[in-house]
């Protein structure tokens, strides 16, 4: 028996496999019954793939009227229809806009003057290019010139002088006597900040071929003559570097510490004369609140304040600690060396015929016209017209727009809720066929589109009037022809907006009710669609239950089968031992 225990054990991991023992195709029969106790779960899941359907198609329902409900929420406002547009006679004198409510009519401009923005103009800076006549250790990329001077040759009567940025003022200087053998020299006078060219025969700069700028940055030109010198000043503000190497006449300081500080129209900026170049402050004022353009004009020598508004108002800057603004020449103090305000301008014209009027800026609003809504731009001066009119384009797209898409919200739902048969004659259900919240949204849809309101008299009361008419094929409305709508908001504007917008009854009115009432919080689509959702959820739950229940059926299935194929592999084991240990017997 030992034998048959030892067999039975080896074998124990293949009685599983169907019919080993017995012969019989058992797993076969297992599958063949598990399958019937899903087949609910079959039809469950088939009811659940339904409702998705039915709940998708609910979603383009509602995407739609979603789209409907905008258009519905513009037509409904009463302020919609007061919308207006203004054109200007000449639109390279003036542009302007006009809000709603804005009165129609043509307004005539005469503007005499444009704004313009204040400036504080700084005092000259009294810097020059050396503190001497010796320009002997100057060399042109220390030299404080308005521009950098470029390395290359120019030309002096006909003869090329070559430079480096390394070499000294006075080295180009003799540059200019070598080449020319002496018939011409030049020279730097401390006392004017200029350079002198002198000859005895007229003196010719510059050719096509000069690659160096030095001609231009020594304001050297031609003037026929044996003696040129310099146009102006040489030396200019040192702007890039720490303020302590600015050249400017008076040094900057800022107090001991770093701790520099200046107001512009009552804004503090503060700065260190050893750590910041001008630079540095132009930018801490241009990025301040203190409504200003900080600038240096090289050429002139010059600082400016320019506000960054227009109008004829003040600029004041007074230092605080140390002395930037009195040493650019910005500050606002009386005295030698003190800034000058060049006034701003305020526009200046009439309406209609008025009084002078102003504005501080260049935009005519109602704050100075007293014209409601209207805002004007001049560009230029001179008279025009501002014509200010309903905008009917605009109302008329809006109009055109909420019937397109009143009419694709109803074909989706045509689409949803259609019936098709083949060519075999079978019938084809849409989704929504049958659905009740579905059919009651599309009558009420039609009913208010083709619908006469109430509460408004004249010959305005329905879409039809406006030309929006049934095409009497299905549920849409007519597009085609605009001409309806177009002489009403032509003649007779007030009914087209008490069509939409009249309190209670207006269309846009009683539209937006029926679609709050639909695809609102609590609307009836909404609660169709949640209910969906819901069932689809509990079906998820009894497929789930029912294969628990599958599963462990096919468990106890699998298991009895299992235990006959032991038993029948015990009993031929068995059989085929007694046969082996009695041969013959039988």
């Amino acid at each position: 028996m030992t034998s048959v225990s030892s067999s039975s054990a080896s074998g124990s991991t293949d009685l599983a496999i169907s019919g080993l023992a017995s012969g019989f195709d058992w797993q076969s029969l297992v599958s063949q019954l598990v399958q019937v106790q899903r087949d609910p779960e079959t039809l469950l899941e088939k009811q659940q793939s339904t409702m998705q359907t039915q709940n998708t198609a609910l979603g383009s329902i509602q995407s739609a009227l979603q789209t409907l409900q905008s258009d519905v929420t513009t037509l409904s406002n009463p302020s919609f229809f007061d919308s207006v547009t203004a054109t200007s006679s000449n639109t390279s004198l003036a542009t302007a806009t006009a809000a709603q409510g804005t009165a129609p009519g043509t307004y005539s401009f005469d503007v005499t003057q444009l704004a313009t923005a204040a400036s504080l103009q700084g005092s000259p800076q009294a810097t020059s290019l050396n503190s001497s006549n010796d320009v002997s250790n100057l060399t042109l990329s220390s030299a404080p010139f308005a521009a950098p001077v470029t390395a290359g040759t120019f030309t002096i009567n006909g003869q090329q002088i070559t430079i480096a940025t390394s070499d000294t003022l006075q080295s180009v200087f003799d540059q200019i006597s070598k080449v020319t053998d002496g018939s011409v020299t030049a020279a730097y006078s401390a006392k004017d900040d200029t350079i002198t060219l002198s000859s005895s025969s007229a003196i010719t700069l510059g050719s096509a071929t000069d690659t160096s700028n030095f001609l231009q940055i020594a304001k050297l030109s031609n003037n026929g003559g044996d003696t040129v010198t310099s146009s102006g000043k040489l030396g200019a503000v040192v702007v890039g570097e720490a303020m302590t190497q600015s050249n400017l006449a008076i040094p900057i300081n800022d107090g001991g510490n770093g701790d520099g500080a200046f107001e512009i129209n009552g804004v503090t900026i503060n700065y260190s004369a050893s750590a910041d170049s001008i630079d540095d402050v132009i930018n801490l004022i241009n990025g301040s609140a203190a409504g200003v353009v900080a600038a240096y004009n090289p050429v002139s020598n010059q600082f400016t304040l320019t506000d960054k508004t227009t109008g004829d108002v003040g600029i004041s800057a007074q230092d605080v600690t140390g002395n930037f603004l009195a040493a650019t020449g910005l500050a606002t103090t009386t005295g030698p060396g003190s800034a000058t305000l060049v006034r701003g301008q305020n526009l200046l014209y009439t309406i209609d015929n008025s009084n002078p009027l102003s504005s501080q800026t260049n935009t005519i609003s109602e704050d100075s016209s007293g014209v409601t809504g209207l805002s004007v731009t001049p560009l230029g001066l001179g008279k025009f017209t501002v014509t200010v009119a309903p905008d009917a384009s605009t109302i008329s797209s809006a109009i055109t727009k909420f019937v397109t898409d009143y009419n694709s919200a109803q074909s989706t739902i045509d689409t949803q809720t259609a019936t098709s048969t083949d060519s075999s004659g079978n019938v084809t259900a849409g989704p929504l066929t049958g659905d009740q919240v579905t059919e009651d949204l599309n009558a009420n849809l039609r009913n208010l589109a083709n619908s006469t309101i109430a509460g408004i008299s004249g010959a305005v009361a329905s879409l039809n009037d406006l030309g929006f008419a049934s095409n009497g094929q299905n549920d849409t409305l007519s597009t085609t022809d605009t001409t309806g709508l177009n002489a009403a908001l032509a003649d007779n504007l007030a009914g087209v907006k008490a069509l939409f917008t009249n309190s209670g009854t207006g269309l846009a009115v009683q539209f937006n009710s029926l679609l709050n009432d639909t695809i609102g919080t609590n609307g009836t689509l909404v609660t169709e669609q949640a209910t969906l959702t819901k069932e689809s959820s509990d079906i998820n739950t009894q497929i789930s239950n029912i294969e628990t229940q599958v599963q462990a059926y096919q468990t106890q299935l699998t298991n009895e089968f299992v235990a006959m194929e032991t038993a029948e592999s015990q009993t031929n084991q068995e059989a085929s031992y007694l046969t082996q240990a009695f041969p013959g017997s039988g």
